[in-house]
């Protein structure tokens, strides 16, 4: 089945757009960004409140991307639709939207790629271990529910390619060639000393990826 397209109602400024001598254009000018760059915005109405939440991304943008954007306002929508307080609703929209505090205390406990010893937060992904398709709302806002890693690990671990042991040792998925096994350095059962402490909910959700997100020799 033909992939879907998403085709978006839009326009582009320039430098030479609207009226320059408004600080808040000129502050936007002003920003140090990459030579293609792509801000998004989403409006959020909350209680007959509005709320703008800004995200900035480098390059050229890729589907993957696109299909990012679209689940996370179908989840905000969901959300504003629910019956819960509207503190509630907000907390869960910050988590959502950027991972808000999700992402400050997760950066705080592990604030570096235990595989890559980046540090550079621009660089770092903060992600839940438990998907949060399939999270509880208080799961979603677990810093416990999450690990800090480089994209390329990220994706390994999103799509089921490496899991952990409780002791941190690292499970490599028979779905990964032997070659690309060897060009990422992975090796089956090797401790990952820099993985966050492992604790007993952190052990719930490993449990939980082992299961339902690893990819297993039985699967193929």
């Amino acid at each position: 089945m033909a992939r879907e397209k998403y085709i978006y109602p839009g326009m582009y400024i320039n430098q030479n757009s609207g009226n320059r001598t408004d600080p808040n254009w000129s502050l936007i000018g002003n920003i140090a960004l990459p030579r293609i760059s792509r801000l998004s915005i989403l409006k959020i109405f909350n209680c007959g409140a509005i709320r703008y939440y800004f995200k900035i991304s480098y390059g050229i943008v890729s589907d993957d991307v696109v299909e990012e954007e679209k689940e996370i306002r179908e989840s905000v929508r969901e959300i504003e639709e629910s019956a819960l307080k509207p503190a509630e609703k907000e907390t869960i929209i910050l988590a959502r939207i950027g991972q808000g505090i999700y992402r400050k205390k997760l950066l705080e406990e592990t604030g570096i790629c235990p595989f890559t010893m980046v540090n550079d937060e621009h660089l770092l992904i903060a992600f839940h271990i438990k998907p949060w398709k399939q999270a509880e709302n208080k799961e979603k806002k677990d810093p416990k529910n999450g690990f800090v890693f480089t994209p390329t690990y990220d994706k390994l671990f999103d799509r089921g390619y490496i899991s952990f042991t409780d002791d941190k040792r690292l499970m490599v998925s028979t779905w990964l060639s032997k070659y690309n096994r060897e060009q990422l350095g992975l090796v089956e059962g090797q401790v990952i000393d820099r993985l966050p402490v492992i604790d007993e909910k952190r052990k719930q959700y490993l449990e939980y990826h082992r299961a339902h997100i690893f990819k297993k020799l039985e699967d193929l």
